[in-house]
């Protein structure tokens, strides 16, 4: 079971985006990278296709090591631990005890 998942609220806590909050995109588990909404934002140079009819330099968001963000659990940004509750494994807030889904 993974600590991040996809649409999680998390805080940024190293890197060139530090203390900045975003929605996770997307978490690859076999890199342990996630792709945060609006942050580590870098130029790539895009060809014309399908997609995009004109091509030239789009900023998109690049991925992030899972070590450098913090799930954020009312607003608090919180480690994440996991418990067996009626038979099935939750994560839980270290901060706060409470019960993260």
């Amino acid at each position: 079971m993974r600590r991040i998942r996809k649409d999680d609220m998390v805080k940024i806590i190293a890197g060139k985006d530090s203390g900045r909050q975003g929605k996770v995109l997307s978490f690859d588990p076999e890199s342990n990278k996630v792709v945060v909404e609006g942050c580590n934002m870098v130029t790539k140079h895009q060809k014309p296709g399908a997609n995009n009819a004109q091509g030239g330099i789009v900023k998109k968001e690049a991925a992030l090591d899972a070590s450098n963000v913090m799930l954020l659990v009312d607003g608090q940004p919180t480690r994440v631990g996991f418990r067996i509750e009626d038979g099935r494994k939750v994560r839980v807030a270290k901060r706060t005890g409470k019960v993260i889904d």
